[in-house]
């Protein structure tokens, strides 16, 4: 707001360009009728001019000091944006926009004038012919029926005092608003309150009224959401369209009814108008984008700055989510599981899946997409990042990596035969089984996680120890407490999607752990940036103990049971993961440059069908949300860190093959240079 003073003359009003045109003078013939009114009124007027000059040496005293309106800052609204600059959501208190007055419909600004205080521009601040009216019905109707405050009173208890109907407030308001008028012009008074007076649903000022109820900015309205937004200050939660629908259209009409009667509009303009219905945006609260997110987010601005500042101190919230792949991702996710529910529904299963996704960036850390569940507004809980469920099968990955990461090769030879563990003296024996209860006898590492075999997972992490295990997941950012036994492999501990997938990147980096992590940078409302992103990097794996198992990875899509992901012909590495009776889905994986993790089941863990496993599942969500993480993040290969190299192999006997051996059953698979011949 200007904060300069327009000089006048003594004696002559200040008028602006945003005034209604002046009236035409009323015939001599018309004011008769009133004249005996008038004189009634005239002792009225001599006590109240009285009481309001007594008053305001009475109750200057203990005013605010309106001086504090050069430094005045109201609370503003907190932004949350996108890493390519879309706007994903907002946090507020009192959700203002402010704008210059300058940049106020004239029409906007016309109506509210002649709706809440058509002498503006003629006052001091007060005006005394609404004041008498306003005190002659309310002595008629013994209660407080109708208000005379103007703009500058309304903006004086805005800014400074409660709204109660009181005397003493009444009074405050006015010596207030007088002094308002002292200091300020009109044009300034006029956009204080434009910006400031509360127009009902959390909006404050014209441009937040116009966005919530309208869903666009002030200078798109037509005259009729003008007049609506203009009748709102009376009784804002009374007259609110989003509350009160019919109430908001007579209240509206009344103020179409005045503009015509003010000769601003015509008969037929008022007459169209008024017919027009009240159509709003309901939908302003759900165009949050994102919104699992952006409740990500904003738990990790409550923890930086605190809930009151973020509410109320308007920060610019700049985050690494990419519109382009949320998009893709809920589209794939919600494609998937709507698909999943017709199935169930086809089984007469009347449980109702849900999903969740994620997408991180494996060089910087960054949360690049995040899907919590199939609609954030009936179900805020976000099962990315807060729900436990067990990994099944995906949890193998980790197991191969620590007996990797000891020196093994993945051409590695260990059997896959029936055994059994003693649990015991009261236990008795645990007997694991696979999937399809069948056994293949001796075979690869890399065949055995290929094709998913528990027995072989198992008897690998009886070698390497499950200790081993827990602590190699730990480092790579597994954080939930994971039970250091034999049903380790199998997945049994229960884990989040984001640890998970944030593990899962190490193998596509190289190694390298970087915590993952949503926001970019935070500015305050001056401007000054209070927070810069700086990612924690560490190396969790050796670079060839990492590769090794993307490349292994990458033999579950070529040769496993992630087939279903070749049709990418992308450079794509991942595991699938079901868990006991079907009640998780899972599929994790990542190209040389995003990792994403999905998940698909039931709430209350409800199975979600015989054969539904990761690749039938979630597998379809991933390689829809993956082929647009080529688009953003185009890579052509996995690097191959010194100390490994490419050689031809046997998928079933891990014999390492000269020259340039081809045909079934042999891969070119990458191993450590002088790798070590073991097997069980």
């Amino acid at each position: 707001m200007t904060q300069t003073k327009q000089k006048q003359e003594p004696g002559k009003v200040r008028r602006s360009r945003y005034q209604m045109p002046v009236r035409p003078k009323k015939s001599r013939r018309k004011l008769v009728g009133v004249n005996v009114v008038l004189l009634g009124t005239v002792t009225v007027s001599a006590v109240v001019t009285g009481i309001l000059i007594g008053a305001f040496f009475a109750f200057s005293r203990d005013l605010p000091q309106i001086e504090g309106l050069k430094t005045f800052k109201p609370s503003t609204v907190s932004r949350v944006y996108s890493s390519d600059d879309v706007l994903l959501g907002e946090f507020f208190e009192e959700k203002r926009d402010p704008l210059p007055l300058s940049k106020i419909p004239r029409k906007l600004i016309s109506a509210v004038i002649e709706t809440e205080d058509q002498n503006f521009y003629d006052h001091t601040g007060i005006d005394l012919r609404g004041i008498i009216r306003a005190l002659y019905r309310d002595i008629m109707a013994r209660d407080f029926v109708e208000g005379a405050s103007t703009i500058s009173q309304q903006l004086a208890r805005t800014l400074f005092l409660k709204s109660d109907k009181t005397m003493h407030r009444k009074t405050q308001e006015a010596v207030l608003a007088f002094q308002l008028e002292r200091r300020y012009t009109k044009d300034e008074i006029l956009e204080l309150y434009l910006n400031q007076v509360y127009f009902g649903s959390g909006a404050y000022g014209v441009e937040s009224a116009a966005n919530i109820f309208f869903g666009k900015s002030a200078d798109q309205l037509t005259l009729s959401e003008c007049a609506l937004i203009a009748a709102m200050p009376k009784a804002p939660s009374r007259y609110s369209p989003l509350i009160n629908p019919d109430l908001a259209k007579d209240r509206r009409n009344q103020v179409l009814k005045t503009l015509w009667r003010r000769e601003y509009i015509s008969k037929k303009e008022y007459e169209t108008l008024i017919a027009e219905p009240v159509v709003t945006d309901k939908g302003f609260r759900r165009k949050i984008k994102a919104p699992y997110f952006v409740e990500h987010v904003k738990k990790e601005m409550e923890a930086m700055v605190g809930t009151a500042q973020l509410y109320k101190n308007g920060y610019t919230i700049r985050t690494t989510l990419s519109s382009e792949l949320q998009d893709a991702m809920e589209k794939a996710a919600e494609k998937n599981v709507a698909a999943l529910e017709k199935r169930m529904k086809r089984r007469k299963k009347k449980a109702s899946p849900q999903t969740a996704a994620i997408s991180i960036d494996v060089e910087t850390g960054g949360v690049l997409a995040m899907v919590g569940g199939r609609n954030f507004f009936k179900s805020p809980f976000n099962r990315a990042t807060q729900a436990k469920r067990q990994p099944g099968s995906s949890f193998k990955p980790f197991v191969y990596a620590a007996a990797i990461d000891k020196g093994s090769g993945q051409n590695r030879l260990i059997m896959d035969t029936p055994i059994s563990y003693s649990m015991g003296t009261r236990a008795g024996l645990w007997t694991p089984d696979n999937y399809d209860r069948q056994y293949e006898g001796q075979m690869t590492l890399r065949r055995a996680l290929d094709h998913s075999r528990n027995i072989p997972a198992i008897r690998l992490l009886d070698k390497v120890g499950p200790s081993e295990v827990v602590a190699l997941a730990a480092r790579l950012g597994i954080k939930s407490n994971l039970e250091p036994n034999l049903s380790l492999a199998l997945g049994t501990s229960v884990v989040t999607l984001y640890e998970l997938t944030s593990a899962y990147a190490v193998f596509a980096a190289n190694g390298v752990r970087i915590a993952p992590y949503a926001i970019e940078s935070v500015t305050d409302r001056s401007g000054r940036q209070i927070f810069k992103a700086a990612p924690r990097k560490q190396n969790a794996l050796s670079p060839q103990t990492a590769a090794i198992v993307a490349d292994m990875l990458t033999g579950v899509i070529k040769e496993g049971t992630g087939w279903p992901a070749r049709k990418m012909n992308k450079p794509v590495a991942g595991k699938t993961g079901t868990t006991d009776q079907y009640k998780d889905a899972l599929f994790v994986g990542f190209s040389p440059r995003v990792a994403t993790g999905v998940w698909v089941g039931c709430d209350d863990n409800t199975p979600i069908g015989s054969g539904e496993t990761g690749a039938e599942a979630a597998l379809p969500a991933w390689i829809g949300t993956m082929e647009t993480a080529f688009k953003i993040r185009p890579s052509e290969k996995f690097t191959e860190p010194p100390g490994v190299v490419r050689v031809p192999m046997s998928l079933w006997s891990g014999q390492v093959l000269s020259g340039e051996a081809k045909g079934p059953g042999i891969v070119w698979a990458l191993v450590r240079k002088s790798a070590p011949e073991d097997s069980e």
